[in-house]
Formats: structure tokens, C-alpha cells, sequence
């Protein structure tokens, strides 16, 4: 049986102060764990409408896409793999409040990142890609 591959994608942003725009995650994978807010590409979106679109499910804020930070594979529900694309996006408006499957959303100073339950792998990628 064939390995089931689900297209994701994640926002990495961060404030004029160089916070990073986190949330904490509602459901599982992950649930209660901080990570990048994303989701899974619908059939036939392209990466940056996706994003656009999750970005303000998951926190309210409306954002520009920008280039790719990295990609990584973790593993989903029911043995499938999660194929995350992460990209670079600036905010344009909205005001920031959790909201679909987030139970929080914060921005968060790079020195509390240690602190943090974070998602598997996602402070090595972040540091892999010069994030931070």
C-alpha cells in the first residue's frame, strides 16, 4: 500500500521587533505544542493561496507569501507524511487572534523558544534555515 503524501504549507513571520508569529496547536498532529501556523494545501491551490488562506484561519492576520525558508516531512495521521513547505510572508492587516484548529497565537522572542513545547524538529529547522 502507498504511502499517503498530504501537501502542507507554514508561515514564518516575524515582527518589527523580530518576534516570531507562533501558534498553539488544537488538534492533533501536535495538539497543544507551539508551531509555524500552516495547513494542508486543498486540491488544486497553489502554495501561496494556501498560505494566505490558512494564515488567516489560524490567526487573523492577512499576510503577502515570500520566498521558500525550507521544507521538511513529518509524520501525519494514519501513516501518512506531511509534505511542509515553509515560506517567508509579511503581514499586511488583520488583527492577531487564534482562531480554526489554533488555541493560541503569540508572537514570541527567539531567546523563549527553549522554553516552549514545540513541535518536533520545528527549532532545528528554524535554526537549519537561519531563522533564528
Amino acid at each position: 500500500m502507498a504511502v499517503i503524501r498530504i501537501p502542507c504549507v507554514g508561515g514564518v513571520v516575524k515582527d518589527l521587533e523580530g518576534r516570531l508569529l507562533l501558534i498553539k496547536r488544537g488538534h492533533e498532529p501536535g495538539a497543544g505544542l507551539w508551531s509555524l501556523p500552516g495547513g494542508r494545501t486543498e486540491l488544486g491551490e497553489s502554495d501561496a493561496t494556501a498560505l494566505v488562506r490558512e494564515m488567516l484561519e489560524e490567526t487573523g492576520l492577512t499576510v503577502t507569501p515570500g520566498p521558500l525558508a525550507g521544507a521538511v516531512e513529518r509524520p501525519g495521521r494514519n501513516g501518512t507524511i506531511l509534505e511542509i513547505r515553509d515560506y517567508y510572508a509579511t503581514v499586511t492587516g488583520g488583527t492577531l487572534k487564534a482562531g480554526d484548529d489554533a488555541a493560541d497565537a503569540r508572537w514570541v522572542d527567539p531567546a523563549e523558544l527553549d522554553d516552549l513545547p514545540l513541535t518536533p524538529g520545528l527549532l532545528e529547522a528554524l535554526t537549519e534555515w537561519a531563522v533564528v
